[in-house]
């Protein structure tokens, strides 16, 4: 009887983890649809700033901006984006595996490296790995706000500005889809200068970019006031801003799908488990009842006796 009651407390208390897990796993799923709109909402605004500064750029003169001036590396910033919290799978730990393989590759080549977390879970593994952090955030969870990560990008770009930092990488978890999310270390600082589409063969021909396909339509789209330059010198900043921004919404787009497919393999787990000890249970209990049926009878032919 002992073994029944063990084996029927453990499929209780199985079944009481199961509905903790798919609470999860609904919850998640709820938080990565209203994440995921986001996210697309804000790829859709940074693919059309990368247009309109392709456009700008291919009327405009040679582009020079101090955010695209590409500096040996003599001190780098690097930005880790994790969790708040656990039960997400592998998420953090891929994170935490990234972001110290390119400290290890800056370590390696004596490069000064400004470390920035964000999330305790990456905060945590990285001061038991013995790494000194800069800055610290944990108020980002599944909806950063532009408006908290607008001080973060400031700071950088000023720090970029002012020679304190030659490059700035951000490891997070870039979302492709429900099944494929991946650890990454994207450079963000220096930008990159726009790719102006035919510039090369325009340039073989005419010897400069405003004889450019591209340069007409875009002369035939905007009108520049005061001038294409002065216009370039804004939307630089604020296509940093919006890329980090991005890279924010993509971590915590990943962290959800990652929640909610670990939540939804733990329901599968605990279902089967709960198949099996229901098995062994019934087993156990069956067998304790002809036990009990064979004492009657045995006591039963000892009284006719």
């Amino acid at each position: 009887m002992a073994k029944a009651r063990a084996l029927d407390r453990r499929r209780r208390s199985v079944r009481n983890i199961r509905k903790i897990t798919r609470t999860m796993e609904l919850i998640a799923t709820a938080r990565f649809k209203k994440a995921m709109d986001r996210s697309v909402a804000a790829r859709d605004y940074t693919k059309q700033l990368v247009k309109i500064l392709e456009n700008i750029a291919s009327v405009g003169a040679d582009v020079v901006h101090p955010l695209l001036d590409v500096r040996p590396t003599k001190r780098s910033a690097v930005l880790v984006l994790s969790g708040n919290r656990g039960l997400c799978g592998g998420y953090n730990s891929n994170i935490v595996r990234q972001s110290v393989a390119i400290l290890g590759q800056w370590r390696n080549e004596h490069v000064d490296t400004d470390v920035a977390v964000s999330g305790k879970r990456g905060i945590s593994a990285l001061k038991f790995r013995g790494i000194d952090m800069d800055e610290r955030y944990t108020a980002f969870e599944d909806k950063p706000a532009f408006d908290a990560v607008m001080p973060i990008g400031r700071a950088y770009l000023e720090a970029y500005a002012a020679g304190k930092i030659d490059r700035l990488d951000v490891v997070y978890t870039r979302f492709h889809s429900i099944a494929r999310q991946e650890a990454v270390t994207e450079m963000l600082l220096p930008l990159k200068a726009p790719e102006i589409a035919g510039a090369s063969a325009a340039g073989s021909t005419a010897g400069t970019t405003s004889g450019s396909p591209k340069a007409k339509l875009a002369s035939q789209e905007y009108d520049f006031y005061p001038s294409a330059e002065s216009i370039l010198e804004e939307i630089l900043p604020a296509s940093f801003l919006s890329r980090l921004f991005k890279c924010f919404l993509d971590a915590a787009v990943s962290e959800q799908v990652a929640r909610m497919v670990a939540m939804k393999a733990a329901s599968e787990n605990a279902a089967g488990l709960i198949k099996n000890l229901s098995r062994r249970y019934n087993r156990a209990r069956q067998s304790q009842i002809t036990g009990e049926i064979m004492e009657i009878l045995g006591g039963v032919e000892a009284l006719k006796k």
